[in-house]
């Protein structure tokens, strides 16, 4: 696991050898990270499945109950199969953009 932290968000970009060993030492990983905003990268990862992804569905509830982003990156997966609580996103680019909403949404909610 590869983990990059930004301005406004961290990057957690996975090398272990498949999503749910991945998953493994990500939860552990949490547990002492600071709770920003969170974007996972699969997008090097292969044929990575629906059932994959929704081993962090627990997970995404939990940020967005405490108003914080998180966003995979993934591509080639039916995203109406993906259950709204998780952020997907094709590209970096387009999970950045996510991000951004993602923001302005809370922002508007504060009114």
């Amino acid at each position: 696991m590869l983990i990059v932290k930004k301005d406004n968000y961290t990057l957690i970009t996975m090398n272990e050898s498949s999503v749910k060993e991945f998953h493994h030492s990500f939860v552990k990983e949490i547990e002492s990270q600071e709770k920003k905003h969170l974007i996972i990268d699969f997008s090097e990862s292969f044929n990575t499945s629906i059932k994959e992804i929704l081993l962090f569905l627990n997970i995404a509830n939990d940020y967005r109950k405490n108003g914080i982003s998180f966003i995979i990156i993934c591509s080639g997966l039916n995203i109406d199969s993906i259950p709204d609580e998780i952020n997907i996103a094709p590209t970096m680019t387009e999970a950045l953009d996510v991000l951004e909403m993602d923001e302005i949404e809370r922002d508007l909610m504060k009114f």
